[in-house]
């Protein structure tokens, strides 16, 4: 199943995959219009201290217990993507605390959301991996996936 890997070596911290995930959920078609003056409530964070940065986004795991953990029923498993139902949502964050990615957040009105590969929005595929200028974040299957070493010494993702 091809997913959302981060490499955080290319990570430039710049942010801009919390805004193309969060403009790809809005439901509208200008940018400039969805986020300019709004807070934004992405499905993908950038972390980062002094040290690295990367993105965080759902690992859409194989057994996840964010599905088993749901009192409301909400969080499911669909064709190995793991979703919620913002409708089922009582937002009661048990989620949030056995997620071990810190993959699920709050949307403004306090319902849980995460990453769902932009499989439900116009989109059609994740929104943060072509709008990552630096290519660290890609959408693939690590089944497929040759990496190579530069002469830097850090590994490089090669193909899908």
């Amino acid at each position: 199943m091809k997913r959302v890997y981060v490499n955080e070596e290319w990570c430039l911290g710049c942010h801009l995959c919390e805004y193309n995930c969060a403009f790809a959920n809005s439901g509208m078609d200008d940018m400039a219009e969805a986020l300019k003056g709004k807070k934004i409530f992405p499905r993908i964070h950038v972390e980062e201290n002094d040290r690295i940065t990367f993105a965080v986004s759902c690992r859409h795991c194989e057994d996840p217990i964010c599905v088993k953990s749901c009192i409301a029923g909400a969080i499911s498993k669909r064709d190995g993507v793991v979703c919620v139902d913002q409708d089922k949502c009582v937002g009661c964050l048990t989620c949030v605390l056995v997620c071990p990615y810190g993959a699920l957040a709050p949307n403004e009105n306090g319902i849980m959301q995460k990453c769902e590969l932009c499989l439900t929005n116009s989109f059609g595929e994740p929104a943060c991996v072509s709008g990552c200028p630096n290519n660290a974040i890609v959408y693939e299957s690590r089944d497929e996936v040759q990496t190579e070493v530069d002469p830097d010494g850090r590994t490089l993702y090669v193909g899908d």
